[in-house]
């Protein structure tokens, strides 16, 4: 049996640039209905405020990593996520390999952050896309990032006004060339995890007598999250449970999932061939064909890709059966119809199909 948590692993809190508490951010995911969210502030490793907490009959794991950069580089550049480190790693922000060995030398998981992330220069916004690609070993790279694309959008002021009160109009999907880096990176051998975050920070903002909440927390909660699959159910014991989220997101064991048209929750990706079975980040082998099955918790348009080149389209289905041979990293997308247009709903993480 496969049990789905749905959590949001990239969010700020008052100890960096975010405008609110744990304990403010814990209660928004629990109106959101996360099951688990993870504080990444700039530069700050904050311990003590990892565990559970509940409203009603709801529970929500909050659980704390980190967003390192070199804070003194100009342009500012290379976000990395990391996780399950425990400990202040932001000195080794300088030099990017040796910040993601470091965290993988303490057991730690490493992201890149928003790989693409232009320039908003109409607010002020830098841009602060990742620079230095000869970097390996990390994990993988957070594929979707809600702030950056809503950056993208934010051309002059009157558009920045439109876009902070009309938020849904904003996501399309992950950027084209963050998907053609990651398929690259996969055509390569590597293996690299795909995770979607909001980037929250809530900011207040006041234009003469307009004044409003970018992005609230809440709001970004039920837009772009991480899901992640185990094959066995969350105890209610933080650390056993927090060791069991990453480790299955370590693998690969997730999806990105755009909840705000409608929820991802139940969206499955497997493989049965050879007499064995594969869920998204596992490998499974060809000899005899291996059967792809793509499974939709509502109708929508679905693409299915190997090592990047679209292999085969169904459009408004709710299921989808193909049978390979070729050796290669498969993964699907899935696109839906929300407010007038069609926009990105799921991204898999890919199937290792070898010989």
């Amino acid at each position: 049996m496969i049990y789905e948590y749905t959590g949001n692993l990239h969010v700020h809190t008052s100890y960096s640039d975010g405008h609110a508490t744990h304990d403010q951010i814990a209660l928004a995911a629990l109106k959101a209905r996360l099951d688990f969210v993870v504080i990444t502030d700039h530069n700050i490793w904050t311990g003590g405020y990892d565990g559970y907490r509940y409203l009603a009959d709801r529970r929500v794991l909050l659980l704390t990593g980190e967003e390192i950069h070199d804070q003194a580089r100009e342009p500012q550049k290379n976000h990395l996520l990391v996780f399950e480190t425990h400990q202040e790693l932001a000195p080794y922000a300088r030099e990017p390999q040796r910040l993601i060995n470091k965290v993988k030398g303490v057991g730690g998981l490493s992201f890149i952050a928003h790989p693409v992330d232009p320039a908003a220069p109409s607010i002020g916004e830098p841009d602060l896309s990742w620079a230095d690609w000869d970097v390996h070993g990390f994990t993988g790279l957070e594929i979707w990032n809600y702030m950056s694309e809503f950056k993208s959008r934010l051309k002059s002021i009157p558009r920045a006004i439109f876009y902070a009160y009309n938020p849904t109009l904003t996501a399309m999907g992950p950027f084209p060339e963050v998907l053609e880096r990651w398929d690259q990176l996969l055509a390569d051998g590597k293996r690299v995890v795909a995770i979607g975050g909001s980037d929250a920070h809530a900011t207040p903002i006041r234009k003469g007598p307009l004044f409003r909440v970018i992005l609230p927390y809440e709001w970004l909660f039920k837009a772009v999250n991480t899901h992640v699959l185990t094959k066995d159910p969350l105890t209610g014991d933080a650390e056993h449970d927090r060791k069991r989220l990453f480790n299955n997101l370590e693998r690969g064991n997730c999806f990105v999932g755009f909840d705000l048209p409608a929820s991802t929750k139940g969206f499955r990706f497997t493989a049965q061939g050879d007499g064995s079975q594969a869920i998204m980040g596992e490998t499974i082998t060809a000899r005899f064909g291996v059967t792809l099955q793509v499974k939709l918790p509502s109708r929508a348009d679905i693409l299915l890709l190997r090592n990047g080149e679209q292999i085969r389209q169904w459009e408004d289905s709710e299921a989808a059966v193909h049978t390979v041979i070729e050796p290669g990293a498969y993964r699907v997308e899935v696109y839906r119809f929300f407010q007038g247009k069609q926009r990105g709903w799921i991204f898999s993480n890919p199937i290792f199909v070898a010989n």
